[in-house]
């Protein structure tokens, strides 16, 4: 709220300056008709602008984009920009002027595109908000294309869609991983992918520029209007994203669906919900998602959420369809596809397959897939997790392991698993301490005499 405060004093603060017209008239920065143009709408009400506006809308923003073109000073720059976004604030339809056929040769984003690697924040961000939603209201049968109409024969170069797009997803990315602007660069650049990411060339762009990991860490668990906002519109960057092939097999690799899981569970915004139900639901069929959302207790969580009061007839339907879906994948999972998602993304609990002898039976040789690879990260985590329920889990995993494949003993030993199992003996935790114990009396004595030591 005080942010927003801060902003329209900095607003009303720029649109009380007085900016000499006549001069740049004088020096023939503007011609005398432009001179007209602006001493008609200058300072004037709201109700009056919006009625020049109906008559002679296309004018207007002609003048505009040639002030921001042919003029550098800062203050007046700041000035145009912010009569531009007061227009488009009042009525965002406004932004269609912007590709009136009568403009159809005016390189209209240009100056936009110049104006976002300017220093100054108010500029930058002024500009990347008219920019987006002056790109988003062009007509659809642009795309690819030349701006506004370019005539074919017309030798002048006017910025192409592509481009604009383009140097759009650089200047957001930047603001990801540098923001200009302590608190607002980062939520204005999330702000504007969430209207972006609808075009398939924006999309393109923002994965190769390996935008979709900058999203990740935004997404958690929020408590003020602010936070809340910036993670509801990080959210809808993901579920556009889910549309996007190249893009799931990026989100198949990240913790996205863990943290999407997170935030649902303890957020009461129904459009936060809403946002993620759609998304985890569009990701369910494809890969190993549906593995991961059961690992993590999805089934559990939509339960819980239909329990709630919705009002969103979408969000119930959505909550039914991944129900539905996720039964379809508990079906089609065996046991070990649940079990290696769980090792494979160091989620281990004490779930029933790690002490049924039945399982490890009839899946031993299932361990030996890619040189031991599910063993490898099983070791791999005796190393690296801090959960000491996990690093108990992991330690019974290869006392399993041991006793129910026929070289257990002597692959658990090459892949040098015993130093890190000892380092366990030693652990705070007592499970921890129990489980590395009969690992290490497996590892020496072999299972018969292990277990008889056990019982």
């Amino acid at each position: 709220m005080l942010r927003d405060l801060r902003r329209q004093r900095i607003k009303y603060k720029v649109l009380r300056r007085d900016i000499p017209w006549e001069t740049y008239m004088t020096t023939k920065l503007i011609t005398g008709t432009s001179l007209q143009l602006l001493r008609r709408f200058d300072k004037r009400s709201e109700s009056y602008r919006a009625g020049l506006l109906d008559d002679d809308g296309p004018a207007y923003v002609r003048v505009f984009v040639s002030l921001l073109r042919d003029i550098y000073k800062e203050e007046t720059v700041e000035y145009v920009l912010t009569l531009i976004d007061e227009m488009l604030t009042e009525n965002p339809k406004r932004a269609r002027l912007f590709h009136d056929e009568s403009l159809a040769k005016e390189d209209i984003y240009e100056p936009f595109l110049r104006l976002l690697w300017r220093g100054n924040w108010f500029i930058q961000e002024k500009s990347c908000k008219i920019l987006s939603l002056i790109v988003s209201s062009r007509p659809k049968k642009q795309h690819g294309g030349s701006v506004n109409g370019e005539a074919s024969n017309s030798k002048s170069k006017i910025t192409t869609i592509d481009d604009v797009l383009k140097g759009l997803v650089e200047w957001l990315c930047a603001q990801l991983k540098s923001p200009s602007h302590p608190s607002r660069g980062v939520p204005t650049a999330i702000n504007c992918l969430s209207m972006l990411l609808k075009e398939p060339v924006v999309r393109s762009s923002f994965v190769q520029a390996d935008g979709v990991k900058l999203l990740i860490p935004l997404i958690s668990p929020a408590s003020t209007q602010q936070s809340i906002q910036l993670l509801y519109e990080t959210c809808l960057c993901i579920w556009l994203l889910s549309y996007y092939e190249p893009s799931i097999e990026y989100l198949a690799t990240s913790r996205c669906v863990p943290r999407l899981i997170e935030v649902v569970k303890s957020s009461t915004k129904e459009k936060v919900v809403r946002v993620i139900v759609l998304t985890l639901k569009n990701l369910l069929p494809n890969g190993t998602f549906g593995a991961q959302m059961v690992d993590l207790g999805m089934p559990q969580v939509v339960q819980s959420l239909k329990a709630q009061a919705w009002s969103d007839e979408d969000l119930l339907e959505a909550l039914n369809q991944l129900e539905e879906g996720l039964k379809d994948n508990i079906k089609k999972l065996s046991s070990f596809d649940i079990y290696k998602q769980e090792v494979f993304l160091g989620h281990l609990d004490w779930t029933p397959v790690h002490k049924d002898p039945f399982f490890w039976r009839d899946n031993i040789t299932n361990f030996e897939e890619n040189d031991f690879q599910i063993l490898r990260v099983l070791i791999t985590i005796l190393d690296t997790a801090t959960d000491p329920r996990v690093l108990a889990v992991a330690c019974i995993d290869l006392s399993q392991f041991i006793q129910h494949h026929p070289a257990g003993r002597i692959i658990v030993t090459d892949l040098k698993a015993k130093e890190r199992v000892m380092k366990l003996m030693n652990h705070e935790n007592t499970e921890v301490r129990k489980n590395a114990l009969l690992c290490i009396q497996r590892l020496f004595l072999g299972a018969k005499y292990a277990s008889f030591l056990q019982a």
